[in-house]
């Protein structure tokens, strides 16, 4: 007489649901890592086309409001050429983004290309995409 139940559990488990969930959040990993910008102020930058290279570099950034900021750091327009020149002073091939914001007079800007050109520093303008 066999007493054993018809019914079996098996007691091996599924990984196929587990491997899916780990799939997309690697994929939502992936996406939102690529819309993180390092060192940058919230400022609205003009339109144009081309791509802006970000290799080491000091971000440059003038507000609305005429406040200048050396990456992330606000600093007085009298003393930006001095504080450019010591960080970037141990670079090889030192390079500065020149962040804008739009309505910005351009002898601001060009107040900077001139530091730069003064310096030999490479001088990168940072655009939004059109």
């Amino acid at each position: 007489m066999n007493v054993r139940g018809r019914n079996k559990i098996s007691p091996e488990f599924n990984m196929s649901s587990m491997t899916d969930i780990v799939f997309l959040l690697l994929i939502f990993f992936m996406l939102t890592s690529t819309l993180v910008t390092v060192n940058a102020l919230d400022i609205l930058l003009p339109k144009a086309s081309g791509k802006t290279e970000n290799n080491k570099s000091v971000a440059v950034s003038i507000t609305k409001k005429l406040d200048f900021y050396i990456d992330t750091k606000k600093i007085n327009e009298k003393d930006i050429e001095q504080k450019l020149i010591s960080v970037l002073a141990n670079q090889e091939n030192p390079t500065i983004v020149l962040r804008a914001e739009e309505g910005v007079p351009i002898e601001k800007a060009v107040h900077i290309m001139d530091i730069a050109n003064r310096n030999k520093y490479k001088v990168i303008l940072a655009v939004r995409p059109k």
